[in-house]
């Protein structure tokens, strides 16, 4: 007798291993039996015929910090087949943090995490209170990565300068701490204050007691593009120095450059992976996009009386935004929280501008002082960001999948509502980059490895239940840079922690069986 059993379904067990035709019995939350199981009773039958049996897919790198609650972010993931969200990303998010971290890291990646709806106030949290905080309290499960650029701001603020010796023992110690309460490894996000302030030596430091913890150390690197491969560099002399395995978050640049440079650091005996989705477009803050570096914006009041200075504003104009005017066509407007701009989200900036009556840097500055830095867009990368690149990084066997989804705003990118089924509807079915069975690898199976998630990412018997069940001939996304809100079609049927919380299609909004993951 089983809690549910999965009928006359095609199994793709998550090790790029052949498919094969059995059953799925599953029993306290774990899968029980897989093969003949036709004598046998269950609660609940699902019918896979003619469908994929597969392990729930892991989101190697998502903005869900704080979506993870949100019944829309649940079904957008689900809907894709996604079970686990691997959160921390880019070095900014909650924990560990005092209440002063908290309100800068709150504040600063307002556009990309938005607000965590328990820690409002909070005096202090750390590791393990953020991760109990997520236990069964959603559709989904959640991995946490320690935050370099939060422990940095706990540590020394927002200097722009290395650590002294006490200071890099305490960040240390955090990275210490937060490993023995959970942690899955270290992020860095080196295009962000002040986790950008940092040199190799210093992360290489920290990554110390995450290599001895067999855990990767994932970073944004300090460039991407036509900058990848010098960024790509760095994160290799990180490696070696700290003893660690690196992971790069949403690798993009040249693939006939980048691929190569990936397999040789693997031949040396780097354990090197990275996450990529199939976009020719990215999202980030309006900041980081938009404005120079020399402005303070790591102090956040700081650049608004900037912007509110005429002097500064000339000085944009002549030696900034009058070098920008290829950049602007390229950004959308995707979250401005500012009720009398809200009409902007969905427009290029030239759009809004021109609507606006202004020339796009003024209209740019205007808006991120009415939203306080808190708007996000999407942009168009560079035209050195081809689909044969994203095809090329796709198929190198160091890749897993990450959506790099961004929840805020009425406008976002589509990628977190179809990363994942576009992969399979279009880069398996269509194009065939990956077979359907190295597809149950890059999506779930090797992004368990990756994380040390010993019960996850494969069908088989002793391992967790997220399961998926979907239809090959049908799975795709729906999701577009127009309209970016709409789920993907094709998964029928998903199961998180033997629960069901997908059927037919329809989330069952009131199931709550996500798990905090820890490393096993």
């Amino acid at each position: 007798m089983f809690d549910v059993v999965i009928r006359g379904g095609t199994v793709l067990d998550g090790t790029g291993g052949p498919a094969r035709r059995a059953d799925v019995g599953v029993s306290a939350g774990r899968i029980a039996a897989v093969g003949a199981l036709a004598r046998a009773q269950a609660g609940k039958e699902i019918d896979a015929t003619g469908r994929y049996v597969m392990p729930g897919f892991i989101d190697a790198h998502v903005h869900g910090d704080a979506a993870v609650f949100d019944a829309d972010a649940q079904e957008a993931a689900l809907r894709q087949g996604v079970t686990t969200f691997v959160l921390g990303q880019d070095g900014v998010s909650y924990a560990p943090a005092s209440a002063d971290t908290l309100r800068f890291v709150t504040r600063y990646f307002a556009p990309v995490n938005g607000s965590h709806p328990d820690l409002d106030g909070a005096v202090s949290v750390s590791v393990a209170e953020l991760l109990d905080g997520y236990d069964r309290r959603t559709a989904l499960n959640t991995v946490y990565l320690l935050p370099h650029g939060t422990i940095r701001h706990g540590a020394m603020g927002t200097a722009q300068r290395a650590p002294d010796a006490a200071e890099l023992a305490a960040m240390r110690a955090q990275v210490e701490r937060g490993l023995s309460e959970g942690a899955a490894g270290l992020s860095t996000g080196l295009e962000y204050v002040p986790g950008g302030y940092a040199r190799a030596d210093e992360i290489a430091a920290l990554c110390e007691p995450v290599g001895a913890a067999g855990l990767p150390y994932v970073t944004h690197m300090r460039g991407y593009e036509a900058d990848a491969a010098r960024a790509l560099a760095e994160v290799l002399e990180i490696a070696r120095a700290g003893r660690v395995a690196p992971h790069v978050s949403h690798l993009h640049g040249p693939g006939d450059v980048l691929a190569p440079l990936a397999s040789q650091a693997r031949a040396e005996g780097i354990d090197l992976t990275f996450d990529s989705y199939p976009y020719l477009r990215g999202c980030s803050t309006l900041t980081l996009v938009a404005l120079p570096t020399w402005l303070p914006v790591a102090d956040l009041d700081a650049p608004l009386v900037a912007l509110a200075d005429p002097a500064v504003r000339a000085r944009l104009e002549r030696d900034w935004f009058a070098q920008r005017a290829d950049v602007w066509p390229r950004i959308t407007l995707s979250h401005v929280p500012a009720e009398e701009l809200r009409w902007a989200e969905g427009m290029t900036l030239p759009d809004a501008a021109d609507r606006a009556g202004l020339p796009p840097g003024a209209f740019c500055c205007d808006l991120l002082a009415a939203t306080r830095l808190e708007a996000g867009c999407v942009f168009a990368q560079p035209p050195s960001a081809t689909e044969e690149s994203v095809r090329t990084l796709l198929r190198h066997p160091a890749q897993i999948a990450g959506s790099d989804a961004v929840y805020q705003g009425g406008h976002p990118h589509p990628r977190g509502w179809g990363a994942f089924a576009r992969l399979l509807g279009r880069h398996v079915r269509e194009l065939g980059d990956w077979t359907w069975e190295q597809a149950a690898a890059h999506l779930a199976g090797s992004v368990a490895a990756r994380f040390r998630l010993a019960d996850r990412g494969r069908v088989e018997a002793g391992h967790a239940a997220d399961l998926v069940v979907l239809d090959p001939g049908t799975v795709t996304d729906r999701a577009t840079y127009e309209r970016p809100r709409v789920p993907a079609d094709g998964v029928e049927h998903v199961l998180v922690n033997g629960v069901p919380v997908l059927s037919g299609g329809v989330l069952d909004g009131s199931a709550r069986p996500g798990r905090a993951l820890k490393p096993r």
